[in-house]
């Protein structure tokens, strides 16, 4: 959990990301499972269990309008749970959880609501939730929040674009996920 390779993960979300907007479910899911299993060190049961709880919850939280935030936070503290479970780590579950739809909802809000709008409330929404699962400054992942913020607006422009695997925009996302942990395995190394 504290130990990852930056270049793997980002490689992993990107793919993670562009599957879920295309809805490819079962790509997603393999995505997720190399992303579990890099990110979270769980052993390879516990990754395939979180792998599928993480796919069930965005299941939950993607339908728009008609989503299910309640249950997507009660999946994903279901995941929190085991990640904490596993390292021995004693972050409340339930606020990451909480914390963790909150970004999700910031995101969409300025996705869809408010493209133009500043970014600060999600910046801000990302520390928070690395804040509370890392016991660490929030001000200190102001910069790995950033570049995360960056790549979602790379991945919501491509979103606009129409989802094209050719896009530049792709590694973009990419590029900016990375630079993303590795900030913030610099600042969970301290």
């Amino acid at each position: 959990m504290r130990t990852f390779d930056p270049v793997r993960i980002g490689r992993l979300e990107t793919i993670a990301w562009v599957t879920y907007y295309r809805r490819e479910w079962l790509r997603f899911l393999r995505a997720a499972v190399g992303l579990t299993y890099e990110a979270f060190h769980l052993g390879w049961w516990r990754t395939l269990y979180g792998a599928w709880l993480v796919l069930r919850a965005n299941q939950l939280w993607a339908p728009v309008p008609d989503n299910d935030p309640d249950g997507a936070q009660r999946t994903m503290r279901r995941f929190y749970a085991l990640v904490a479970a596993r390292h021995g780590e004693t972050f409340d579950v339930d606020e990451a959880a909480r914390l963790e739809i909150e970004w999700w909802r910031v995101h969409r809000h300025h996705q869809r609501d408010d493209p133009s709008g500043s970014e600060q409330p999600l910046v801000d929404a990302l520390a928070a939730l690395w804040a509370h699962v890392y016991a660490v400054d929030a001000g200190a992942l102001r910069q790995a929040a950033g570049e995360r913020a960056d790549a979602m607006r790379d991945s919501d422009r491509w979103v606009d674009a129409g989802c094209r695997l050719d896009s530049a925009l792709i590694g973009q996302e990419r590029a900016a996920l990375i630079r993303s942990y590795a900030a913030l395995l610099a600042v969970v190394h301290r």
